[in-house]
């Protein structure tokens, strides 16, 4: 198992590490809860290092991003990022990725920690553009700063203005060093990444220059349990739960990134037909006022019938209420339709809803 640039740090406060997409990682520092709220009241920093980023420079760089993500990323300008997707030929979900445009012969790729061997093969095995690619996720360490303070914690320490629009990165220096700051996010607040290469030296200095800023708002180190309970309250898809490679985009809900209309790229022709035929089934949030936790895995039912499955599932610990994503036929998906969680062989009622589920 790897170790990120911060374990000494995880131990020290001491973190409950567990093994996450090949590296040992904190899932907890105090409580889930606790630190879900810290998230949603003030902010919070996540140690992220264990994802992937994966350069691609060259002439026809652009050229190669469209052939291999659904959406369209000749529309980026530099210093833009756009959320996409990779599809197998069978439309299939290779990954979800972010996409950050340096110029135009370079962009970075943001993977999923767990799939970065496997999107790195797949995309030198559908190079046909001559490009470099180039798996840089070793040498970089990756903060997320989220929550409504992030902006007053980190401008503190940086050396530009943080006026960065949704979407966006610049290059700046943080605590004295080089780095790409963003403003993505997979919490629903406000919040910034921070990219950047160094030793332990260099990653804990960024951490307790960060910690230092934010002393007054309380800052809070936050574990893979809350990042996991604050997506699932915007209802952001998880690779490995909601998405795979048995499952396309458009019954993801993930159609607002699929541009059916740009030219050529892996899997069209196959998802063009899916939406000309009708999905048979859909992605939908459920929401129960009920004593219940829904879980991965769990059926759905209407009137003792299996409908479908949760993929992801908890209690909201803003709403209190139990909350899940699930893939179910298409004719229930309805808002408004009552859906039944079947857990250990009771009938829990729930309703589909609006996403997200906590509306900031």
């Amino acid at each position: 198992m790897k170790k990120t640039k911060f374990y000494s740090v995880h131990e020290k406060l001491g973190a409950k590490i567990v093994d996450f997409a090949g590296y040992q990682m904190p899932v907890q520092y105090s409580s889930i809860i606790a630190e879900h709220k810290a998230v949603r009241t003030s902010v919070g920093v996540f140690d992220v290092s264990h994802m992937g980023e994966i350069f691609i420079r060259g002439d026809r760089a652009l050229d190669f991003v469209q052939h291999i993500t659904v959406n369209d990323a000749s529309v980026l300008i530099n210093g833009r990022v756009q959320y996409s997707a990779m599809s197998y030929p069978d439309g299939g979900i290779v990954d979800d990725l972010l996409v950050y445009r340096i110029n135009e012969k370079e962009f970075m790729l943001v993977v999923n920690a767990s799939n970065k061997d496997k999107d790195f093969a797949w995309m030198k095995e559908n190079n046909q553009f001559g490009v470099d690619i180039i798996d840089e996720s070793d040498e970089y360490s990756l903060l997320a700063v989220q929550g409504p303070n992030s902006k007053n914690v980190v401008e503190k320490i940086c050396d530009k203005q943080l006026d960065l629009e949704y979407y966006y990165f610049f290059f700046a220096k943080i605590a004295g060093i080089d780095m790409i700051v963003s403003r993505t996010g997979y919490t629903g607040e406000l919040g910034y990444e921070l990219y950047f290469k160094g030793g332990e030296a260099e990653a804990v200095k960024v951490w307790n220059a960060l910690f230092e800023a934010g002393k007054d708002f309380g800052i809070q180190p936050v574990g893979l349990g809350a990042r996991d309970s604050l997506r699932l309250e915007m209802g952001f898809c998880l690779y490995g739960n909601d998405i795979d490679q048995t499952t396309n985009t458009l019954e993801a809900g993930l159609g607002w990134i699929t541009k059916l209309k740009k030219s050529e790229f892996i899997a069209k022709d196959v998802l063009l037909k899916a939406k000309e035929d009708g999905l048979k089934r859909k992605l939908i949030p459920l929401v129960s006022d009920e004593k219940a936790f829904p879980r991965h895995g769990y059926d759905l039912s209407v009137d003792g019938k299996v409908v479908g499955h949760i993929t992801s599932g908890t209690v909201s610990p803003i709403l209190d209420k139990a909350i899940a994503l699930g893939y179910v036929d298409s004719q229930y998906c309805k808002e408004g339709n009552k859906i039944n969680f079947v857990i250990r062989g009771k009938e829990i009622p729930a309703v589909v809803t609006k996403l997200p589920f906590v509306k900031n």
